[in-house]
């Protein structure tokens, strides 16, 4: 596998990652400012203010003032705050994670389904449309003619069929598992979209000519980033309940 299309496996891979992962952190986030807007700020009373000085008026009050009664005992002190650390931090969102994409206690496929098909499509809807405009910008400056575009489309479709059967498989054997970090799982899987992207990339050249590639190519734009985000993983199979 050519070290251009492993790159092009670890961004189809992470297309989906990273909007998973980004609202964690916001979520995060919006936890951690929430606790500083609403932690109380301290009260400091303001002195009284005198027009003019007496120094035997003030005297007189000093002297007149009740002592406070002190004891021995310390002072109550609230308990320190514990730092959290990166480990730390890892765990508790390996935790959420799970808690967020695997499956809950008692809950049938079809409850898992509603409640994750629109969290994901709400994630990859911004995405999507940028990819399909940058697409749009870049047939043109290929001159990719709307047969072309068509054929394109259905090459994706057989392409999409055997990444979601790919992924269910993966998600079924466990190598992909909401519960567990299994970054060898990881790299596995990477590398079997590497091996269906470099399919994509010889069904692409089919269809375009070497000039149309190059033009492609030279304007920045990404099939294996197109393909990661368009593919349809609203319809993957919700993951196995967790083993006790």
């Amino acid at each position: 596998m050519s070290r251009a299309t492993k790159v092009l496996a670890v961004t189809t891979l992470m297309a989906v990652a990273s909007t998973v992962w980004l609202y964690l952190d916001n979520r995060s986030l919006r936890s951690e400012l929430a606790t500083v807007v609403d932690k109380p700020k301290p009260v400091v009373a303001e002195a009284p203010k005198v027009g003019t000085s007496d120094p035997w008026s003030e005297a007189s009050r000093l002297t007149k003032a009740p002592t406070r009664a002190t004891s021995g005992a310390p002072a109550p002190a609230l308990p320190e705050e514990k730092e959290e650390s990166r480990l730390d931090r890892r765990v508790r969102r390996q935790q959420e994670f799970a808690a967020m994409f695997g499956r809950g206690p008692g809950e049938t496929e079809d409850e898992y389904r509603a409640r994750m098909v629109p969290l994901i499509k709400t994630g990859l809807a911004i995405p999507r449309s940028r990819v399909e405009e940058m697409r749009k910008q870049a047939e043109e400056k290929a001159h990719v003619t709307p047969e072309q575009s068509k054929k394109l489309d259905h090459a994706f479709d057989k392409v999409y069929d055997n990444v979601l059967d790919y992924t269910n498989k993966a998600i079924a054997d466990g190598v992909l598992s909401p519960y567990d970090r299994n970054v060898s799982g990881w790299l596995q899987y990477a590398g079997g979209l590497g091996t269906m992207l470099d399919e994509a990339n010889g069904q692409i050249g089919q269809i375009l000519g070497p000039d149309q590639l190059k033009s492609l190519s030279d304007s920045g734009f990404e099939w294996g980033e197109y393909l990661g985000l368009e593919a349809p993983w609203e319809q993957l199979h919700p993951p196995p309940p967790p083993k006790h």
